[in-house]
This record gives structure tokens, C-alpha cells and sequence, in this order.
């Protein structure tokens, strides 16, 4: 690769990002890691109506989540005098034309089209008129849409996901650049951003593979043929039935998915390598995940995100993750066990935040569940003094075995239920230091109900 490359992620600032959305914004991202490259961020904000300033804040703490920091953030709703200098080239060039058709006229035309067995492109009719024509239409009131007109020929390109790939724009409608009232459609201002801001790489789903052919046509034009960014079209992702995303699908909105508990890290990593040929497993950085992720490797299937595979894997990142990793969150949320605590109870975590109530069994007050309170007292009487170790729990139970005879769950489950209040957690071999021989000796005793 040639220079370093330059990427961006273009989320509309509608609503809220979701799982398929952080598909291409991680792919962007960590081919600029992997690369050394840029990841600009850049808010396709020229729909006001629709745009909300809370929605943008929102995708930056999506993005910020994830740990993706932009290099630079730009907002097309601050570019437009970019876009209408775009607009006089291709005018300028005849390369872009006056249409005056309604929406319901271009139905009816299309609508006979199908009827004849025709594709349903736009007849260019509109390059007909002349203009005394165009006065007439202007003086009922009709306002011009703009229309780029297309080369009618195969637009080739080698695919970073898909190969050599090929669009016949003869087969495309000439697609509409400005809307009657003035304002921008996707196209002319997303071809302009990377013209100016050097993007050499669009990375992006493969819903967008039809639009490269005229896309191409227009950096030809506005940048030059050395302006052609490489385009990677990837697989998209579904629910675990197959449904397509959107942002209606709130349960897999990556905000939810934060509320839920679950790390960024597993929702990166299922993200970016379900539907690869790379196994999903946990990785320890994003930096890891970005060595992983390689554009050839990606399948051309529909990728499902199953949230029960999220939620395995978010428990396997756990069970695998260092102390120093979560430190600080856990001490946001109140454990002071340290390492030795973290150590002792992540194999048993689903989310982070299950580390609470073990700390609680450790450090705070719990109801000791007495089933047997006569051997539990003579259990009591054999606590070693301390200090206690990992070792501890074998000395202590060998020594209770021996005095009464007990073993296996009639002798463990008593005391795990009175040294905990539950019937399952950690190995008592790592809570029992943890737990201490005063509260130990107080859970052992404890009235029983």
C-alpha cells in the first residue's frame, strides 16, 4: 500500500448507532490502525430537518465506547459552499442537467416501462427540452431537480472484499445530484468530502456496490482520475434470524447494548469478525483485533450477530481479562479487592458489573444460610489462624474431614452455603483469604433462621 491511507466513517445524525452501523465504522477504523493511517469522522448532516444535535453527541459516545478516536471531525451542514462550487464545474462541464418531472409523472413512466418489459431508467427526457420549454415549466411553478448525466459505460474496479468488480452505468438511471428546493442528496456531498479531505479508501457495506459505478464518475470528474479512492465493499450484518438492521432495532443499538453490561471489546470483536474467515474468539486490545481483521478474508454471506454469541464471548473476554484491564472500573463501582479479588471471581462473571455482589460476599454482609448449625460449629472450631492463603481452604476442609468423617458435598456445600449465602460461585480456595477468619468465623455461627 502506497502512503498511508486515509478513511472516514459518514453516519447520518437521524437516530442512534446500532450493530450494523459499527460494522463499517470499526472496519474503517482499524484498517487506519493496522495501516497507519487517518480515520476521519464525518457527520452527513445536510438533512436539517432530520438532523439533531443530540443524535451527534450520541455517536461520538457510541464511537468513543467502541475506542475509536477520530483524527479530525468535520460536519457537511458546514461544507456547502464545497458542494455548490461542485455543482458549477459539472454544469459547467454539461455534465449535470435540469429535470422537471414530478415524482408522480416518473412513476407513471416507470410503471410503463415495466409494463413493456423495460428496465426502469430515466428516459432522459428532460435533455430534450428546450428553452422556451423549461420557461413554460418554470412558469407553473415547477422547480428543477439536477440529474448527473452518466457516461454510458463499464466502470471497472479492483474490490477489496470482492475482486474485480464491473458496473454498467448504461443500466443506471442518471441519478438525481440536487432535489428541487436547492438541497443535496447523498452523492454530490459524500464524492466532494473525500476529494478535499484525501480519502483513499471506502470502506463501506455492499449495499453501496451499485452506486461506485457513477460515484467513480464523479471523483473522475471532480478530482481527477488520481483521486479515485479503492473501494472495499463488505458483507452485511442480520439478526440471528436473518432480519436486516435498522434503527428501529433498538435492542442492538450499541447504547442498549452499553446499558446492558456488556464490553466494547466483545461487541468489536463479533462485530468485525463474524462472517470472516477468521474464528470469533477474545482479543486483548483493539490493536490485537485490528491484526485480525483483513478486508480478503471477509465472506460475501449476510454475517447474523447473534446475541447469544455475544454474550458467550463477552463472558470468555472476561474470564480472560488482567486485572489492570478493569481496575478502574471496579473501583468506580465500589471493589476494593484487588487483584487477588479479580483473580478469584472473573471466571464467574457474565458482565463486569456481577464482580459487585461477590464483593459483597466477600467484604460485606451476607445471610449465612445454617442448614447444620452442630457441624458448623465444629467446623468453626477448626479454623486455622491466620494468615490464610490459597492453601488455606484444603488444610481447613481436610482437617474438618478428618474430624467428622464428611467429604464431598456433604461436607463442601454446608459451608460454602453458610460462607456465602449461595450454593455456587468461585473456588472457596480463592474467597476464603479474601473472606477473612473473623467474618468467617461469624458467617459459621451465625443463628440459624
Amino acid at each position: 500500500m502506497e502512503g498511508a491511507p486515509v478513511v472516514r466513517f459518514a453516519p447520518s445524525p437521524t437516530g442512534r448507532l446500532h450493530i450494523g452501523n459499527a460494522r463499517p465504522a470499526l472496519l474503517n477504523a482499524l484498517f487506519a490502525r493496522r495501516h497507519g493511517g487517518r480515520f476521519i469522522l464525518r457527520f452527513d448532516d445536510t438533512d436539517v430537518a432530520r438532523s439533531k444535535e443530540e443524535h451527534v453527541a450520541a455517536i461520538r459516545e457510541d464511537l468513543a465506547w467502541l475506542g475509536i478516536v477520530p483524527d479530525l471531525e468535520v460536519r457537511q451542514s458546514q461544507r456547502f459552499a464545497l458542494y455548490d462550487a461542485a455543482v458549477e464545474t459539472l454544469k459547467a462541464a454539461g455534465r449535470l442537467y435540469a429535470c422537471y418531472e414530478t415524482e408522480d409523472e416518473l412513476d407513471r413512466r416507470r410503471k410503463r416501462q415495466a409494463a413493456r418489459g423495460l428496465p426502469p431508467v430515466y428516459d432522459r427526457a428532460a435533455l430534450s427540452l428546450g428553452p422556451e420549454e423549461r420557461a413554460v415549466l418554470e412558469a407553473e411553478g415547477r422547480r428543477p431537480h439536477w440529474r448527473f448525466l452518466l457516461d454510458h459505460r463499464v466502470v471497472e474496479w479492483n474490490d477489496l472484499v470482492r475482486g474485480p468488480s464491473h458496473v454498467d452505468c448504461a443500466s443506471l438511471s442518471d441519478p438525481v445530484l440536487v432535489r428541487e428546493d436547492g438541497t443535496y442528496l447523498y452523492t454530490l456531498p459524500s464524492v466532494v468530502d473525500d476529494v478535499d479531505l484525501g480519502v483513499t479508501h471506502v470502506i463501506r457495506g455492499e449495499d453501496h456496490v451499485t452506486n461506485t459505478g457513477m460515484q467513480i464518475q464523479l471523483f473522475e470528474l471532480l478530482g481527477g482520475p488520481d483521486r479515485v479512492p479503492a473501494f472495499g465493499h463488505h458483507n452485511l450484518l442480520t439478526t440471528a434470524s436473518g432480519e436486516g438492521l435498522s434503527k428501529r432495532l433498538g435492542h442492538l443499538g450499541l447504547g442498549a447494548l452499553r446499558e446492558d453490561g456488556l464490553e466494547s471489546l466483545a461487541v468489536a470483536t463479533l462485530a468485525v469478525l463474524v462472517g470472516s474467515a477468521e474464528a470469533v474468539r477474545p482479543v486483548g486490545s483493539l490493536g490485537e483485533l485490528a491484526a485480525l481483521v483483513d478486508l480478503h478474508r471477509l465472506s460475501r454471506a449476510p454475517a447474523k450477530f447473534d446475541e447469544a454469541e455475544l454474550a458467550a464471548l463477552n463472558a470468555r473476554l472476561l474470564h480472560q481479562r488482567p486485572y489492570v484491564a478493569v481496575a478502574g472500573r471496579l473501583a468506580a463501582m465500589g471493589v476494593d479487592g484487588g487483584e487477588d479479588f479479580w483473580l478469584a471471581v472473573r471466571g464467574n462473571l457474565a458482565v463486569l458489573r456481577d464482580a459487585a455482589p461477590w464483593w459483597t460476599v466477600v467484604a460485606g454482609e451476607v445471610a449465612p444460610v445454617i442448614e447444620e448449625p452442630e457441624f458448623l460449629a465444629e467446623a468453626a472450631a477448626l479454623l486455622p489462624p491466620e494468615p490464610w492463603s490459597q492453601e488455606t481452604w484444603a488444610a481447613w476442609t481436610g482437617a474438618v474431614k478428618d474430624a467428622t468423617g464428611r467429604k464431598g458435598k456433604a461436607l463442601f456445600m454446608p459451608l460454602r452455603l453458610a460462607l456465602t449465602g449461595l450454593d455456587h460461585g468461585p473456588e472457596l480456595k480463592a474467597l476464603l483469604p479474601l473472606i477473612g477468619r473473623e467474618r468467617a468465623l461469624r458467617r459459621l455461627v451465625a443463628p440459624s433462621a
